[in-house]
């Protein structure tokens, strides 16, 4: 918690133009009415807070998911959850749409690609893990063809916001209190799950004969792993490795109760991409990069080293 909270006050002292904690305090307090009070409670601060919680809400969708799945290659981006989200979400933008809205129809989308992928692994007749981690794989690839298709067919001077926006951009994410509505509740909602998710990562057999709702916990694990994806994707668009890499590097230090491992995701997940936003904000200031591509670069190394150690 306590570097969490030190992570949102770095992030906020960071930019084009850097302030001292002191200067921050007082912008939030009010006591500044000058640029500074602008540049925090208008500019960075909605943006700061907008990053932690979409952090939050991938790395509790990748814990999730691995749980379900019992696989630690299970992710939201793998299963195609999130290019179903992002699909929907491109579409709004065409439309014009954006709010609520926009995140409703990511959220439809991410429904459609779990659906789709659980769907077509049973009428292969066979739902385990390798199984649905290909068809995922599948589906994933055909959102990425649509979503060339969409930009192919895109009016010219929409393409380099979208083109931006699927590489993670929280330049626009000035309304962050839908993805915190959502990261909060679903936190408060697990914790007493947590008894039986840490059983159903053993597997459905035995979660079952220790007296748990297999199908209907795992319908609610899918259903909630969607919504977060899909408040993810419309707050700041296509940021990967999240929920791949936080969860692993979690239970490499606090085990696998989830107890632990589901809570400490959502704030683990928030600081790496509160940090790699600060990063992308200030390497080439006061050009930006994307947060996604931050995010990758960090997360793709880590991702080989927990291979080669094994831990994969």
């Amino acid at each position: 918690m306590c570097v969490s909270m030190l992570s949102v006050v770095f992030a906020i002292t960071q930019g084009s133009v850097n302030l001292s904690p002191y200067a921050v305090w007082q912008a939030l307090l009010g006591q500044d009415s000058g640029l500074n009070q602008t540049l925090v409670l208008e500019l960075r601060l909605p943006r700061v807070m907008a990053a932690f919680a979409t952090g939050g809400l991938l790395a509790v969708a990748g814990a999730l998911m691995q749980i379900l799945l019992r696989n630690p290659l299970a992710d939201p981006y793998v299963l195609g959850i999130s290019g179903g989200a992002s699909v929907a979400a491109l579409a709004a933008i065409l439309l014009g749409i954006s709010g609520v809205l926009m995140s409703g129809m990511a959220f439809l989308g991410a429904v459609l690609s779990t659906l789709l992928v659980f769907g077509l692994s049973a009428r292969l007749g066979n739902t385990a893990t390798m199984r649905l981690l290909l068809t995922g794989v599948v589906i994933a690839a055909g959102w990425g063809a649509l979503i060339t298709l969409m930009l192919a067919l895109a009016p010219p001077h929409k393409i380099p916001g979208m083109l931006y926006w699927l590489m993670g951009d929280l330049s626009y994410a000035s309304t962050p209190w839908l993805a915190w509505l959502v990261l909060v509740p679903t936190c408060l909602i697990l914790m007493p799950l947590g008894r039986s998710l840490n059983v159903l990562a053993r597997g459905p057999l035995q979660a079952a004969a220790l007296g748990v709702n297999v199908k209907s916990l795992e319908r609610f694990v899918f259903l909630l792993a969607s919504l977060l994806t899909a408040i993810a994707v419309t707050t700041a668009g296509s940021v990967g490795f999240v929920g791949l890499v936080i969860p692993h590097m979690l239970r490499m230090v606090l085990g696998n109760d989830q107890r632990l491992i589901l809570p400490a995701s959502a704030l683990a997940g928030g600081c790496l991409v509160t940090l790699s936003d600060t990063l992308a904000r200030t390497v080439i200031a006061p050009e930006q990069l994307p947060v996604g591509v931050i995010t990758a670069l960090l997360g793709v190394p880590t991702f080989l080293y927990l291979l080669q150690r094994g831990r994969l």
